[in-house]
């Protein structure tokens, strides 16, 4: 007997409806309530108590940099005058900066490893102030600052001496006297830069200062010293967090040195005021491009000028404090004992900002008495571009400079800008922008300004306590930390050694990019 299936009731079909509407309800209420949980987690509202706020009710900025676009920080536009410092830095009413407890950045005294940088600056607080706070931000603790002309000015030096950490050193009659009786006189890596004017007077007084700021480095049992001008920023790029300190805890102890290659600024306008907090596209060094991208591109990167860099293109190093260490240049460190085991950094770099400003071009003629030729620009300056740009702000008009400064500095053609930023001979780097910039805006530099208006000047206070640290004895006896002092006869034997072997080594000088020849245009073509 074959069965049927009998038709579903009326009742159950009715039963069976009633689920389906409740199962579509559901689905549609879910995800309406998951969002709106959502939203009541990110309310910033009375009724929702928000964590960060309850962890840290002082404390709930955010970090520069943490905004959704590096440049959403950037919009505010600064109208103030030079003259006025308290303005120009910062607001000190503005909210606190959150990263570290105060201005102050108070470093605990076990954290490793410890960095000093050492400088020599005639800048400006508006420039020295942004360059120093942010390299506290990225682990420096300490800073040697060689002054003179306006960064010895009472107004200067009187807030440079009151920020913790800070070595204040001016160039007076006393230094001069103890850097005369420095041992690189009577020693030939240096001597081809001696008794010459202007670039090359300003390397022998770089060396000299960076002599002595070792000896202060192992006094002040330093780990780490770096040589940077004050238009120079340390990238650290390839660290597990943007922290100069992390990278070099990262470096293998048999390291000695660390070579950071250079980025230069590649401006896009002409009326630039605050470099770090303006510019963000930066030309790569030839050391961290493949050699076709560099040599196939080399033509539209250089535009006319005499090199692929404006001036230097071989970076800047970090070294660590050890006995026998010297200065070999700006650029470079060296030992009197070794030869220094280094490695070249992959990715971190340090951002050399030069002639970011069109005033750059009339500074450096001021600060050089050369004549505007060819032939005799020769004696100041070591770099082409230099040279070219000297005999300009020397001969032209202002109307003449700034077209000079547009076709050889400025960034104006986008299609050019898309095409290497795509090819990566460009490239945008927003952190220290996005960092100088929160510091200014949180107001750390106006508090440190207003914090110095009650100090006193002091400036033979430190230079008195530095016992001719460039003699030979000093610095080729001392123990690192400030410990017992080697014999005379370890010291003359020290001597002896460094004469046969390591103390010919030629300082390194800036030096320009490779330069493209021949063989290298067949890979263009």
């Amino acid at each position: 007997m074959a069965l049927r299936a009998q038709p579903p009731s009326s009742g159950a079909a009715a039963n069976h409806q009633h689920f389906i509407t409740k199962l579509l309800l559901l689905l549609t209420l879910l995800p309406l309530s998951l969002a709106l949980f959502a939203f009541l987690l990110q309310w910033r509202g009375g009724a929702v108590d928000d964590p960060i706020s309850r962890w840290s009710p002082d404390e709930s900025h955010k970090f520069p940099g943490m905004d959704s676009s590096p440049l959403a920080t950037l919009g505010a536009t600064h109208s103030a005058s030079s003259s006025d410092c308290s303005t120009l830095l910062g607001h000190p009413n503005a909210a606190s900066f959150s990263y570290f407890k105060d201005w102050k950045f108070k470093f605990d005294s076990d954290l490793k490893p410890k960095i000093c940088v050492t400088t020599s600056t005639s800048a400006s607080l508006d420039q020295i102030l942004p360059w120093m706070f942010y390299h506290k931000v990225i682990g420096v603790s300490t800073f040697f600052l060689f002054v003179e002309g306006k960064a010895a000015s009472p107004a200067v030096s009187k807030v440079l001496e009151s920020i913790p950490g800070v070595k204040v050193i001016y160039r007076t009659k006393e230094l001069e006297e103890q850097q005369a009786k420095s041992r690189i006189w009577n020693e030939t890596w240096l001597s081809s830069f001696f008794y010459k004017p202007c670039n090359y007077e300003l390397f022998v007084k770089q060396s000299l200062n960076m002599e002595m700021a070792i000896v202060m480095a192992r006094d002040a049992s330093m780990d780490w010293i770096l040589h940077l001008d004050t238009d120079e920023l340390i990238h650290p790029a390839g660290a597990r967090e943007y922290s100069l300190r992390q990278l070099l805890l990262d470096v293998p102890v048999n390291v000695d040195m660390v070579i950071f290659p250079n980025y230069e600024s590649s401006v896009e306008r002409d009326d630039i005021k605050e470099p770090f907090t303006e510019v963000s596209m930066f030309k790569k060094n030839y050391d961290h491009l493949t050699k076709d991208t560099y040599f196939g591109m080399y033509k539209e990167s250089t535009r006319g000028n005499p090199n692929y860099f404006l001036t230097y293109g071989n970076g800047k190093s970090a070294a660590r404090v050890q006995e026998h260490l010297r200065p070999n240049g700006a650029h470079r460190w060296h030992n009197y004992m070794k030869t220094p085991n280094e490695i070249k950094l992959e990715e971190a770099a340090v951002l050399h900002y030069t002639y970011a400003k069109f005033s750059d071009l009339t500074s450096r003629r001021d600060r050089c008495g050369c004549k505007p030729t060819k032939e005799d620009v020769k004696r100041c300056f070591m770099l082409e571009f230099d040279r070219a740009a000297f005999i300009i702000a020397s001969t032209a008009t202002q109307e003449e400079m700034l077209n000079w400064y547009h076709e050889h500095v400025v960034w104006t053609d986008r299609t050019v800008n898309l095409k290497l930023l795509r090819k990566g001979i460009l490239t945008r780097i927003y952190a220290p922008m996005t960092i100088i910039q929160g510091l200014r805006e949180s107001g750390i530099f106006g508090s440190i300004i207003a914090s110095a208006q009650g100090g006193t000047l002091s400036k033979d206070k430190f230079l008195a306590s530095i016992d001719s640290s460039n003699s030979s004895r000093s610095v080729s006896s001392r123990k690192i930390g400030g410990k017992s002092r080697e014999s005379h006869a370890t010291a003359r034997k020290a001597l002896e050694i460094t004469s046969s072997h390591t103390l010919n080594e030629a300082a390194v000088p800036p030096l320009s990019p490779p330069v493209v020849d021949e063989e290298d245009l067949m890979i263009e073509a």
